[in-house]
C-alpha cells in the first residue's frame, strides 16, 4: 500500500533550492496568532515526490487507460488536440481585462461557439458565462423567472420536474426560491401526460424537461408536451446535459423548447471525472434573449464586442466564463464538423442499443425499448433470487478490470444500473464488456458469495462507504503506532512537534 506523503517525509531531505528572500519583511505589522515559526510540511527529495505521485496516479482509473462507461455523464474519448489549442499562448497567455482591441482574437472564438450553438440548438441567443451544468440550469431558470416578472405575473413561482430529470433540476428551482412539483413516470418511461394537464396552472413558471430523460429515453410527447405547456403561459426548459444523443439529429429549440442548456464538457470536450473543467452555455428563444446575463459577444461589422442585454439578469460568473473549455469545444467542433457531429450522436446511440441488446437476457431492461445514449437496467431480479445487489456486480466489475457503471440512478429504478457507452468505444471494447457483465451475471447464479464479497483483485478490498460518508476525515492526524496517540510517527519528530502545536492552536 503506498504511505502517505507525510509517513515518507525524512528530516533534512530537500527537494528545493530557493533564493533568499528579498522581500521586505512585513511580519511585524501581522497579528502574531497568524504567525509560526515554522510550517510543517513533509521533508522529501524531488525524486521522492515525483515517484509518489506517479504511483498514485497509476492507481486512478481514467478514460485514457480503459472504458469509462458512466451512464449520464458521457466520460468519453476527446482528441488532444483540444487541449494543445487550449494551450496556445495567444489563448492561454491573455487576460480577461485587456482592452477590446488586443483580444479579437478571442472574442471571434466565443462569437463563433455561440453561433455554432445556436444553430446546433435551433434557438436565437447562446450565453457562455455558466460554469458547468447545474450553473447552466440556474441561469436558465433564472431568466425564466425574470421573463415572468417582467409581464408582472409574479404568482408564477411553481417549476414541475419530472421524475426521470437530473437530480440538480429541483435544487436549482429551490435555489431560485421557486417551489417544485413531481411529474410522474408512466408505463413507457415517458412523462404521465395525465398527471402533468392536472398539475398546469397559472401558478406554474416552466417544466424542466431532460432530454433525454435519465432513463436513456426520448420522449415520445415532447410536441405535445410544449404545446400544453405554452398554452398554460409557462415556459419549457430542456436539460441539454445529454445532448451528446441529439447533436446534429434533433434541435429541440425545434421541438418547442424555449431555453436549456448544454454541458460542453460532456458533449464536446473534457471528460468532466474530478471535477472539471465545466461549462455550461445556455440557449434561449428571442423571448429570453433581452435577460440574458452580461456580457455577451456580439459582431459589429468586422469587430468583436461585449454588449450587455437590455433586462439583463446580471453577471452570473467572473468574466466571461471558462475560457479554456470555449476553446477546446470550438476545436472539437470544427474538427468534427456538421457531418461528424452527426454520425458522433449516431455511435453513440447505436453503442447503447448494442449493450441493451446483449445484456438483456442477463439482466432485466428496465423499460424494454430503444433507449438514446444509455441503456438502464434494474438487478431487482437478480438480488431477489441471489442476494446479489446492483452495488456487489459493479464492485466485481473492477476484478475484470472495468470501471463500474452508474449504479442506484436513476432513482426512480429499483436497483439501478446505468450503462453509458459514449461512441468513442470500438466494437471490441463493447464485446469485452458484455462478456465480463455475463460472465458476473453467471456467477451470481452458481457463487454468489464470490461477488457479494468483490473486488478480490485490486488494490483494495470493499471500502466501509457508509462510515466514510457519515463520518468523513477531512485531514490526517500522524499517529504513534506504538502508543496509538497523535502525531507520533516515529520517523519524523519534528514534524510531530509542530504538528502538536497546530493542533493545540
Amino acid at each position: 500500500m503506498e504511505p502517505l506523503i507525510f509517513e515518507m517525509s525524512v528530516p533534512g531531505r530537500l527537494g528545493h533550492d530557493l533564493p533568499a528572500n528579498d522581500v521586505a519583511d512585513y511580519a511585524a505589522q501581522l497579528p502574531q496568532h497568524f504567525l509560526r515559526a515554522e510550517l510543517p510540511l513533509p521533508e522529501l527529495s524531488e525524486l521522492d515526490v515525483m515517484r509518489h505521485f506517479v504511483r498514485l496516479s497509476q492507481l486512478n482509473y481514467s478514460i485514457d487507460s480503459g472504458f469509462y462507461p458512466l451512464g449520464s455523464c458521457t466520460m468519453k474519448y476527446n482528441p488532444k488536440v483540444n487541449e494543445d489549442a487550449a494551450a496556445m499562448p495567444g489563448f492561454a497567455a491573455i487576460h480577461p481585462l485587456q482592452p477590446e482591441d488586443q483580444v479579437q482574437g478571442a472574442l471571434q472564438v466565443m462569437y463563433s461557439l455561440q453561433e455554432m450553438l445556436r444553430n446546433l440548438t435551433g434557438m436565437d441567443a447562446v450565453t457562455l458565462q455558466p460554469a458547468a451544468g447545474a450553473h447552466g440550469e440556474f441561469t436558465g431558470m433564472a431568466l425564466v423567472r425574470a421573463y415572468h416578472r417582467s409581464r408582472n405575473d409574479l404568482i408564477r413561482t411553481v417549476v414541475i420536474v419530472p421524475e426521470s430529470a437530473h437530480g440538480t433540476n429541483p435544487a436549482t428551482c429551490a435555489s431560485l426560491g421557486m417551489s417544485v412539483q413531481s411529474l410522474k413516470t408512466d408505463a413507457n418511461g415517458g412523462v404521465d401526460m395525465a398527471q402533468l394537464r392536472s398539475l398546469l396552472n397559472d401558478k406554474v413558471a416552466g417544466v424542466m424537461l431532460t432530454l433525454p430523460s435519465t432513463l436513456g429515453l426520448f420522449e415520445a410527447n415532447i410536441l405535445q408536451i410544449a404545446e400544453m405547456v405554452h398554452a398554460a403561459g409557462a415556459l419549457l426548459y430542456c436539460d441539454g446535459a445529454n445532448m451528446n444523443a441529439l447533436v446534429g439529429e434533433i434541435r429541440p429549440g425545434d421541438l418547442g423548447v424555449d431555453v436549456m442548456h448544454i454541458n460542453l464538457h460532456k458533449t464536446f470536450t473534457t471528460p468532466h471525472g474530478g471535477g472539471g473543467p465545466g461549462s455550461g452555455p445556455v440557449a434561449c428563444k428571442a423571448i429570453l434573449a433581452p435577460f440574458l446575463p452580461a456580457p455577451t459577444v456580439a459582431q459589429d461589422g468586422d469587430r468583436y464586442t461585449l454588449f450587455t442585454p437590455e433586462h439583463s439578469i446580471g453577471k452570473v460568473r467572473g468574466f466571461l466564463g471558462n475560457f479554456g473549455m470555449h476553446i477546446r469545444a470550438y476545436t472539437y467542433m470544427r474538427q468534427q464538423g456538421a457531418k461528424g457531429l452527426k454520425q458522433v450522436s449516431r455511435d453513440a446511440v447505436l453503442n447503447a442499443n448494442y449493450i441493451r441488446v446483449k445484456l438483456g437476457n442477463a439482466y432485466t431492461i428496465a423499460y424494454d425499448r430503444p433507449c438514446m445514449h444509455e441503456a438502464v437496467f434494474s438487478l431487482k431480479k437478480m438480488k431477489q433470487e441471489t442476494g446479489v445487489k446492483t452495488m456487489d456486480v459493479a464492485k466485481r466489475l473492477m476484478d475484470y478490470g472495468y470501471h463500474a457503471p452508474t449504479v442506484y440512478f436513476p432513482l426512480i429504478v429499483e436497483e439501478a444500473l446505468m450503462i453509458e457507452p459514449t461512441e468513442t468505444e470500438s466494437k471490441e471494447t463493447l464485446d469485452g464488456f458484455i462478456a465480463a457483465m455475463q460472465a458476473i451475471a453467471a456467477e451470481a447464479r452458481e457463487n454468489p458469495e464470490l461477488v457479494k464479497g468483490a473486488p478480490h483483485h485490486t488494490k483494495l478490498g470493499r471500502l466501509d462507504e457508509v462510515t466514510a460518508a457519515r463520518e468523513p476525515k477531512l485531514r490526517w492526524l500522524l499517529t504513534d503506532p506504538q502508543s496509538g496517540g497523535k502525531f507520533g510517527s516515529g520517523r519524523n519528530p519534528n514534524l510531530t512537534s509542530q504538528l502538536e502545536q497546530l493542533e493545540r492552536d
